[in-house]
């Protein structure tokens, strides 16, 4: 219990069960009922109810503010798809894909989104909250001009652009969890030495979105703040740990940034269907607390997660560690105590530990060396280390 942190500032948890109920259709992966899971799973475990804390309902971000990223031709395309039209432009910029197909609504859901994220971020820059979570945001494979991998509008780009025209002097650390790279964010930062943009996710020489090199490194001023882990399938979470204290932790150190934008996708955790990576939800938590040591202002958002019920566990822990509070289950030993999970113990939260064992291992861990070893050549110095 953290009774000290009662004068806090207010943490917010932002969320719709109207908008976790949007359906992408029964074979596509994207469930937004994640955001569902995860908010009963935190009222299961006591993590949404102390006095800091406050649920906020997502409005729709104002639609001037779209065009900061996006290209206003891709917004009308989007909004006509939305009302239910079709046309082979669509398909050119993406929308009638497998990935991203053309729903009823989903202009109207991904601006709500996309607020949800913006005005939590300048809730925390004008100082009205520390810390917030969106768990129906984090959309980071959208680009200016075209949707793709699940995402239609960016709304870390959004928010992060606007935020630097408010506060020229701002500096903001993106930090991508995800185990796909976020490449629209990427784009939208890659030349833009306010934003240090770091993503660790499985290789794109076998994943999707095919990028997120050791050799992307920013361009122009921006180079050397765009840092990029690539990971081996069978990365475990002594692999990860590894990246995370020789890359990240140092660079966010010397970056000293007062705002971390943190995309908490949970498809790198070992059960989720899309992915080849083998962490647990101890590795995310290792995360989450180191980032916080070094900046407790936090913007969390959802991301990723195909494992409903491992990215909801996941997350609830995230919830916890950014409020500095215990999980406790007041239901432990009753009737659907297991339903959280198969392999979770009654009353738990944590996955058992994990290790990758013999070639899987050794090559993940060569190839996670040989990264750190280009990144500390090619971006440390920029950063004075």
């Amino acid at each position: 219990m953290a009774k000290e942190s009662i004068n806090r500032l207010p943490s917010l948890f932002v969320y719709s069960e109207e908008m976790a109920r949007f359906d992408f259709g029964s074979d596509h992966p994207f469930k937004p009922e994640r955001a569902i899971k995860t908010y009963d799973l935190c009222t299961r475990y006591g993590v949404l109810n102390y006095p800091w804390m406050s649920i906020v309902d997502p409005q729709p971000i104002e639609p001037d503010l779209l065009t900061v990223f996006h290209e206003p031709a891709y917004l009308e395309l989007l909004r006509r798809a939305s009302r239910g039209e079709v046309s082979l432009e669509m398909l050119e910029r993406g929308l009638g894909t497998e990935d991203n197909p053309i729903l009823r609504g989903i202009y109207e859901w991904s601006i709500r989104a996309a607020g949800g994220t913006r005005n939590a971020l300048k809730k925390i820059l004008d100082a009205r909250a520390q810390a917030a979570f969106n768990p129906l945001g984090g959309f980071h494979h959208a680009f200016p001009d075209h949707a793709e991998g699940f995402c239609y509008i960016n709304d870390i780009a959004i928010a992060i652009k606007d935020a630097l025209r408010t506060f020229p002097d701002l500096k903001v650390a993106y930090v991508d969890f995800d185990a796909h790279h976020g490449n629209g964010v990427q784009h939208a930062f890659y030349e833009e030495p306010r934003v240090l943009f770091i993503s660790l996710h499985e290789t794109g020489k076998n994943l999707y979105p095919w990028s997120g090199s050791e050799n992307e490194v920013g361009r122009g001023k921006g180079k050397g703040y765009s840092v990029n882990i690539p990971l081996e399938p069978g990365t475990d979470d002594e692999v990860y740990g590894f990246a995370l204290e020789s890359i990240v932790f140092p660079l966010l150190k010397a970056f000293s940034p007062p705002l971390i934008v943190a995309e908490l996708g949970a498809d790198a955790l070992i059960s989720d269907p899309l992915t080849h990576l083998k962490l647990t939800n101890n590795a995310y938590q290792k995360a989450v607390r180191g980032i916080m040591e070094v900046c407790p202002k936090i913007l969390a958002l959802g991301g990723g997660g195909y494992d409903l019920y491992r990215t909801s566990r996941c997350w609830t822990l995230a919830w916890s560690i950014l409020n500095s509070v215990e999980p406790a289950d007041e239901f432990a030993g009753l009737v659907g105590g297991m339903m959280f999970g198969p392999e979770m113990e009654v009353g738990s939260l944590y996955d058992h530990p994990y290790e990758s064992k013999g070639e899987i291992k050794e090559k993940a861990f060569k190839e996670a060396e040989r990264v750190v070893a280009s990144l500390r050549e090619q971006v440390f110095p920029v950063h004075g280390l």
